[in-house]
């Protein structure tokens, strides 16, 4: 316990060294409802996270728990670490399969944004080297009724999942999808705007059947009109197609 303080120290420290109360505002006003940002940069935080990575990442990590310690929220950077450095875990300290998952499970309560959601997905590079280990790990969340659970799910999916041996599992899952909250809405039109870049037919062909609810069907639509990947004549027939 008393290491872990002194890490916690340690790592707080550190980020106060690196905030920026200018970009503190900036910060802020991309995340509503999230208190207690420092202002940190994300490519600092990830050079931070590179570096502790190397050395006892897991107790660096297991260090960040939801309570600050201090008698204050966690700060937005803290969790923001947490998540860079189970995602940067295999390629600086040769963490396992087992041992992400398992920090990956414990870490998902703690995100309550889009920001660190995403960031999170985009680092946890492990499901490129066990795409079918992790795609059976990310199954429940799909059917989560925790906001940020559901999101996270699709959001690894668009990540890591727009290829021809998943395309085809895709669709219906985001069709099974029925969580009410925008951030999760907002997650599955991204999704199937990226699947219509990559795979446009079946991405069409999935939208004239789909049991997506109008809102999410129209904004993927109008996210796929916003891709330069597609040309002009594709991006006015796509626009016929809304509800």
């Amino acid at each position: 316990m008393h290491r872990s303080s002194e890490k916690r120290t340690e790592i707080r420290e550190r980020l106060l060294a690196l905030a920026e109360p200018e970009y503190q505002t900036f910060s802020s006003s991309l995340l509503p409802g999230v208190e207690n940002v420092l202002g940190v940069r994300l490519p600092k935080l990830r050079k931070l996270a590179e570096q502790l990575a190397v050395c006892d990442w897991k107790d660096y990590a297991d260090s960040i728990a939801q309570d600050g310690g201090d008698g204050k929220e966690i700060f937005f950077e803290e969790i923001m670490l947490k998540g860079f450095l189970i995602g940067y875990a295999r390629r600086r300290a040769k963490a396992t399969l087992s041992e992400i998952l398992a920090e990956t499970e414990d870490f998902l309560p703690l995100i309550d944004n889009w920001s660190v959601c995403d960031s999170f997905c985009s680092t946890l590079k492990i499901a490129r080297e066990y795409p079918e280990e992790v795609w059976d790990f990310l199954q429940p969340y799909f059917r989560s009724e925790r906001e940020f659970f559901v999101r996270f799910a699709v959001v690894m999916s668009l990540d890591y999942y727009i290829n021809p041996e998943y395309i085809d599992r895709l669709f219906p899952l985001y069709d099974s999808i029925r969580h009410p909250a925008y951030y999760v809405k907002m997650a599955v039109a991204w999704a199937v705007s990226m699947c219509y870049v990559r795979f446009p037919q079946k991405t069409e062909d999935y939208l004239a059947s789909c049991a997506l609810d109008d809102f999410t069907y129209n904004r993927a639509i109008q996210k796929t009109t916003e891709s330069r990947c597609v040309d002009a004549q594709t991006k006015k027939h796509l626009r016929s197609l809304k509800r």
